[in-house]
């Protein structure tokens, strides 16, 4: 049950990027997706503001900005310093999450210009079998082939991501859960960065078969507007 909370939260992979503490039963809280206007953010100027507030304003400033439309990621703001922010909905989590569809989650993430690389095709690849109305089935079969035909690359060295969003939405259980960074590489062990083992600031290794690569986790102390986080149960 951890470990599906914490991938819920990671979403991220979208938005993790881990991205759940919800009872097992055989009826998920989500079945199938909502009507698209639900994942939607009406207000532009506030999806934009929700993208940058994933990492401090001197690398979110020059970030370049992509919004969610009815066609898919687009790109609001141009930007300068390689740097991608964007907010992650529901899917970007693995095909196994109960809250795949959830339409409540908003995943404010920056990305570096290595993780950008990785990540937008991909983000932009799987929200396209999404706005075509693929179910989830064919939507990882879709991510399967675009790995295989090479469409899709694995992490480049030094992919990682901001997620420091006092306004994100995360999960029901915890909607704000805690400021983190994600590191993003080829598909290793978990084991081989120390995730979750006790006294390692790494609380999570997410081995994404998926996707083909390993999600690490790490919680920081402050949030991107530089207030402490709390660090209870942490």
């Amino acid at each position: 049950m951890k470990r599906k909370a914490l991938r819920t939260i990671a979403l991220v992979v979208v938005l993790g990027a881990a991205w759940q503490a919800q009872a097992q039963d055989t009826k998920t809280p989500y079945p199938s997706m909502a009507p698209l206007d639900q994942y939607l953010i009406t207000d532009r100027n506030a999806e934009i503001a929700l993208a940058r507030s994933a990492a401090p304003e001197s690398i979110s400033q020059d970030a370049e900005v992509m919004v969610l439309g009815r066609h898919g990621y687009e790109t609001a703001v141009q930007g300068k310093n390689g740097f991608v922010c964007l907010v992650w909905r529901s899917w970007a989590s693995g095909s196994d999450d109960p809250a795949f569809w959830n339409p409540k989650l908003r995943g404010a993430v920056c990305l570096n210009p290595s993780a950008a690389r990785f990540e937008v095709p991909l983000t932009i690849k799987k929200t396209g079998s999404v706005l075509a109305g693929r179910s989830k089935a064919q939507i990882f079969e879709d991510l399967k082939a675009a790995f295989d035909k090479k469409e899709l690359s694995t992490p480049e060295p030094g992919a990682m991501c901001y997620m420091l969003s006092k306004q994100a939405y995360l999960s029901d259980s915890d909607p704000h859960w805690h400021p983190h960074l994600m590191f993003f590489v080829p598909l290793t062990e978990a084991a081989s960065w120390g995730a979750g083992l006790p006294g390692s600031p790494v609380v999570l290794g997410v081995v994404d078969t998926e996707e083909r690569h390993t999600l690490f986790l790490i919680p920081v102390a402050k949030w991107s507007d530089g207030t402490a986080a709390s660090v209870d149960g942490h």
